[in-house]
């Protein structure tokens, strides 16, 4: 099965998106922060990381750049799921190899389902 984590510090929005995906058959866990979503991420080693930008405690473009940092960090799958535009996101994303950069506003949880079964049909995941 496969694993996401969900980094997110809007709990409605979070759950709303563990519920999703859960109901897909991906095995999921949430944190409401980038150091929560670090700690998270190293000991639940998921699949894809459906990362925030803006979050209390930590960002998560730091949060993104703290993990690429770590040998165990550096192939995992990150999507980028905010509501910061991408004009606005900070430029070192460019560099911490995002697979997808999604706007919430834009675009449904179904939609955001879909994307994420395209990033694992890419890898040959399913």
């Amino acid at each position: 099965m496969l694993k996401i984590a969900v980094i997110e510090d809007d709990t409605p929005i979070r759950d709303m998106y563990l519920m999703k995906l859960r109901n897909h058959g991906f095995e999921v866990q949430g944190a409401e922060d980038g150091e929560k979503g670090l700690a998270l991420i190293e000991s639940f080693r998921p699949d894809l990381a459906l990362l925030d930008l803006r979050m209390p405690v930590m960002s998560g473009d730091e949060m993104l750049r703290r993990l690429r940092g770590e040998d165990w960090g550096t192939e995992l799958l990150v999507a980028v799921l905010t509501n910061v535009s991408p004009s606005e996101a900070p430029l070192s994303l460019r560099y911490l190899k995002v697979e997808r950069y999604i706007v919430k506003a834009h675009h449904t949880p179904t939609q955001v389902l879909d994307m994420v079964i395209d990033i694992f049909k890419r890898y040959n995941k399913s």
